[in-house]
């Protein structure tokens, strides 16, 4: 009863915070920044990250230098914008696994968030990642972006081992959740260098089986 009262609880404040209205100001910029993300990794995709400018960016979204950086502090972001997203999208989808279930599984689990949101077209996902790979700026700011989720994950997992101490210093959970996102990390390595020939759920199954195996 407790597991499904929290279960209906989490999903309860997901639903609310997705259906909670917002102005005219800020539905107006998401879907600009929507677009120009678009025209982005069109950009991208044709001529390679380095080599795509901002004034190109804006140029094809029809807007001025100046008013990109409206909505894009850097190009970098314009890629790495949903990474911060995609965490609290992993959060949610852990805050709503089986009480009972082991923490390593949950955090698998909660990755379906990444692998599964659309195996029928992978392009969109590989083509993410390629430019996560091959810009060298990039590959710090996605590394600071996953340290980002583990603040956002941590706490849940101290919770579930059940130590009763700070999250902000629970080792258990953030050498937990540090060792999930590695397998995340190097499963998505080999599947971009794969051009996503095996599935991602398939390989992030690999990579954090092999860890589980050894602890067990």
């Amino acid at each position: 009863m407790a597991e499904t009262s929290r279960t209906s609880s989490a999903r309860d404040t997901a639903r609310t915070a997705r259906s909670a209205p917002t102005s005219l100001r800020e539905r107006t910029r998401a879907a600009m920044r929507a677009e120009v993300s678009e025209v982005a990794f069109r950009l991208f995709a044709e001529q390679g990250f380095d080599k795509t400018t901002v004034e190109q960016i804006a140029a094809e979204a029809g807007l001025s230098r100046t008013t990109f950086f409206r909505y894009f502090g850097t190009k970098e972001e314009v890629v790495l914008g949903k990474m911060g997203e995609i965490g609290h999208e992993v959060a949610a989808a852990l805050a709503v696994r089986p009480e009972g279930e082991r923490p390593w599984d949950s955090l698998r689990r909660a990755f379906d968030v990444l692998t599964l949101t659309d195996p029928g077209d992978p392009e969109q996902s590989l083509r993410l990642m390629r430019l996560l790979n091959d810009a060298c700026a990039l590959m710090t700011h996605q590394w600071e972006k996953t340290q980002g989720w583990q603040s956002v994950l941590v706490p849940e997992i101290s919770r579930r081992l059940g130590d009763g101490s700070d999250p902000a210093d629970d080792l258990r959970a953030r050498a937990l959740v540090a060792s999930a996102i590695a397998c995340l990390n190097a499963a998505t390595d080999a599947w971009t260098a794969d051009d996503g020939a095996t599935p991602l759920s398939v390989l992030v199954d690999r990579a954090m089986g092999t860890l589980s195996e050894l602890t067990e």
